[in-house]
């Protein structure tokens, strides 16, 4: 596995691989990795000739400078993790190898609409720019690629799929599964935060999920839908509930009532130990009730 540390042996190595006449399949990630990624390099690696994975903590991405502050950064676990599931290149960058200007913003930057602007857009101010900024960059300095994103950030794979569409990106997105403990919390970098009681609270978003797909199947109206959400939720006095919607699976719209049945995406987000949560479900909507 080779680590590489500048743009200059990144691009050279991404290039050897094409020239080779391989394929590169590309997991962006901040680091901090779990069976989450793991399941990302596993599903590169089944699809193209070689993996390559970035790790690093993107400043543009955060608002709250507590919080940048307090990601977890193992390098040293995350490198043998890579490693060990067949990981080819990683790419670990200082931040002013990626932003040259920095601490100073970046004069160019990626600014998103569409399905960027509701949920962790609104709440976050900034945060989807930021993402976009640097997933431009990462895409630009490997190049023609297939890039596999995680569905637990349902809506930053749906901002990235439509920038790279928008922009004409030699890219394809790969959306993959979420992966999850056993009693059905989604695995995520900042689980680590949590105290073993808030980590059990925790658990409260996937069930909230469940039980909003099982009543959009039985035909359950989507304001009943959102608020028996919010209520399961609710009921875990220790979480912060932030939203639970149910919205379009493309265009991250809310669903009305009076749209015909289909496929439905459940989002929900909260805190819990000060540690911001989120997790989303593919529902089905049913009049059969």
């Amino acid at each position: 596995m080779q680590v590489l540390r500048t743009r200059a042996e990144w691009r050279a190595a991404t290039n050897a691989v094409r020239s080779a006449g391989g394929t590169i399949g590309f997991v962006p990630t901040m680091g901090a990795l779990h069976r989450g990624h793991q399941s990302l390099l596993d599903v590169a690696r089944g699809a193209c000739d070689a993996v390559a994975m970035s790790i690093f903590v993107n400043p543009l991405q955060f608002n709250d400078p507590e919080d940048i502050a307090r990601y977890p950064r193992p390098l040293e676990k995350d490198l043998d993790i890579a490693e060990a599931a067949g990981c080819d290149l990683v790419f670990v960058p200082e931040v002013t190898e990626i932003y040259p200007s920095f601490p100073e913003m970046p004069a160019t930057t990626v600014r998103v609409a569409g399905p960027a602007l509701g949920f962790e857009g609104a709440d976050r101010p900034g945060h989807f720019d930021g993402v976009a900024t640097v997933v431009t960059l990462l895409f630009e300095l490997t190049g023609p690629c297939r890039g596999f994103f995680g569905e637990k950030d349902f809506q930053q794979v749906a901002v990235v799929t439509q920038m790279v569409r928008d922009l004409g990106m030699p890219v394809e997105v790969v959306p993959c599964p979420t992966v999850r403990e056993s009693d059905g919390l989604a695995l995520s970098s900042r689980n680590v935060r949590l105290s073993p009681e808030g980590r059990t609270h925790a658990a409260v978003f996937s069930r909230s999920l469940r039980l909003g797909k099982e009543l959009l199947s039985e035909g359950v109206s989507v304001d009943d839908v959102e608020t028996s959400m919010a209520n399961e939720i609710a009921a875990e006095p220790t979480v912060t509930l932030f939203y639970a919607v149910c919205v379009d699976p493309i265009t991250l719209q809310p669903v009305r009532q009076s749209d015909h049945n289909g496929e439905v995406q459940l989002l929900v987000a909260g805190e819990v130990d000060g540690v911001r949560l989120l997790d989303n479900m593919r529902a089905h909507r049913s009049d059969a009730a």
